[in-house]
């Protein structure tokens, strides 16, 4: 537990579609707190309609956005530890999220995983030399960012990985 830092400009673009979109142009023409309120209810909104979309299962799964400070506020029990680390990816890796502030549990707790956020030039194999000691573990740091990353190729500077123990 404890609060995550992410690349602002970075991630999937949650928010400038739908119901976000719309709550934020409500923002833009009135700042009242109520349309605020809205704004923050809908950017928390579509960040567990996205959880939901990678297949991340977590028992009372609740996720809180705070425009005025960019944090989402997850909490809930995931049932292992990689799962746990997805939901965090997913709450972060989202453009215009700063911080996210972790108040999930686990179910059955393993060793936690290191995280990395890519820089420009990075690919997958890079990252597993730097961290692995050989760039042929790359797979490993592939999978364990599924069902987030669809493509070992896929990876975008600003973006935060997962980097697993070896078994």
């Amino acid at each position: 537990m404890g609060l995550m830092s992410f690349i602002k400009e970075a991630g999937e673009k949650l928010f400038g579609k739908g119901e976000a979109k719309a709550a934020q142009e409500a923002v833009a023409q009135a700042p009242s707190a109520e349309n605020l309120a809205r704004l923050n209810k809908t950017a928390g909104d579509a960040i567990v309609t996205y959880i939901e979309a990678q297949g991340l299962k977590v028992d009372g799964l609740a996720v809180g956005f705070d425009g005025a400070s960019a944090t989402v506020t997850v909490s809930g029990q995931a049932p292992d530890q990689a799962t746990k680390e997805k939901v965090l990816l997913c709450c972060g890796n989202v453009e215009h999220v700063v911080a996210v502030n972790d108040q999930l549990t686990v179910a059955a707790p393993t060793p936690e995983a290191q995280y990395y956020t890519v820089v420009k030039g990075d690919n997958l194999s890079k990252i597993s030399k730097q961290f692995y000691d050989t760039p042929n573990k790359y797979p490993v740091i592939f999978e364990a960012n599924k069902p987030m990353l669809t493509h070992p190729d896929k990876i975008y500077p600003g973006q935060v990985l997962r980097i697993p123990p070896l078994p």
